[in-house]
């Protein structure tokens, strides 16, 4: 058994060794918590890879268990600061079912937090992870909530430990750019200090940092995409009336996905809208809503990253493309209508 598959189920994910070298024994007992495992059954890409337009463009399936871990480890790497990678493998250990299409069914898809709120009631009613965290010397207010260090977590667009390991992941996910390179951008980045005079990951090279800053631009524009923007929604508006009509409950959405998706299947009415959300091959915009059919305007949460490179300033001050990219990025309408190219 390698070091790395100490935490079963990330033996396939490939970047976990990138990001240190050492796999403390607090992380892989504390990942091996049943909190910690339900994540393995809750994937990164909000319920998208369920659906038939984005079959070829998912490589593997990535989870909020190898992100978590991921993220765990990077502050490991960059700070050895035991509580701020708790804090860091435990920033989404209250995350529902297809992730952020539970904030869409919250009305809260635009900042992304109301799925937050359970996570220190789930550390303190764990036992198991009370037991660990007392071994430590730890509590829960500790390490329920990451956004109290800013490596793990900082305002947008600065770069954390959170953006920097799920814009990686998706580099591979989305076939941006593969281990080797990834491993170059990783060697890249250090602890510094921001024009703000707090701690940030920021890049020590010039062309290593506009190079990753233009790779991620890649990454945001997924995230904004039409075809994203529209299942997310078709996706939570499904299960609110599944929740309306008694078929399905709250609850059940902070259990796994395969449970949810059984549920769905398990009556004529959910299983027939499950069947025609995983059946969406293609998605149109209009700018007029199209008459007897299912059609939303949706907004979109709009994430894109501007690292910092010491002596330098954000790569949007001193680089002229990268500046064209963001100000192009943010300049994206969401007016049209969406819905299903029939």
């Amino acid at each position: 058994m390698t070091e790395w598959q100490k935490i079963k189920g990330t033996e396939c994910y490939p970047l976990l060794d990138v990001y240190d070298g050492e796999l403390p024994d607090f992380i892989v007992n504390l990942a091996q918590t049943r909190d910690m495992q339900r994540l393995k059954k809750i994937g990164m890409n909000c319920g998208c890879e369920y659906v038939a337009l984005h079959a070829e463009d998912m490589c593997r399936r990535y989870t909020r268990f190898e992100h978590s871990v991921g993220v765990a480890l990077i502050v490991w790497h960059f700070t050895h600061d035991v509580k701020q990678s708790v804090a860091g493998l435990f920033h989404d250990i209250s995350t529902p079912a297809f992730a952020h299409v539970v904030d869409f069914f919250n009305g809260d898809h635009l900042t992304q937090e109301s799925t937050e709120e359970p996570t220190a009631a789930m550390i303190e009613n764990s036992p198991e992870i009370q037991t660990i965290l007392a071994q430590l010397g730890l509590t829960t207010a500790d390490v329920c909530d990451y956004h109290l260090y800013p490596i793990a977590d900082n305002a947008s667009p600065q770069l954390s430990a959170d953006r920097l390991e799920y814009t990686l992941g998706n580099f591979i996910q989305y076939g941006v750019t593969d281990k080797a390179h990834i491993k170059k951008f990783y060697s890249a980045i250090s602890v510094g200090e921001n024009e703000h005079g707090e701690p940030e990951l920021v890049f020590m090279d010039k062309a290593m940092a506009e190079e990753f800053a233009l790779c991620s631009m890649r990454c945001a524009y997924v995230y904004i995409s039409a075809s994203d923007r529209f299942t997310m929604q078709f996706l939570a508006d499904g299960l609110k009336s599944a929740v309306e009509k008694g078929l399905l409950t709250v609850d059940d959405l902070y259990t796994t996905e395969e449970n949810v998706i059984e549920k769905l299947r398990g009556t004529p009415e959910t299983a027939a809208f499950w069947q025609e959300y995983t059946q969406i091959r293609e998605v149109r915009n209009t700018p007029e809503k199209v008459e007897g059919q299912y059609g939303v305007q949706v907004n979109a949460k709009r994430r894109y990253l501007d690292p910092y490179v010491p002596g330098m300033g954000r790569v949007t001050t001193w680089s002229e493309s990268y500046r064209a990219a963001v100000e192009a990025f943010l300049s994206v309408s969401f007016a049209g209508w969406l819905s299903i190219a029939k």
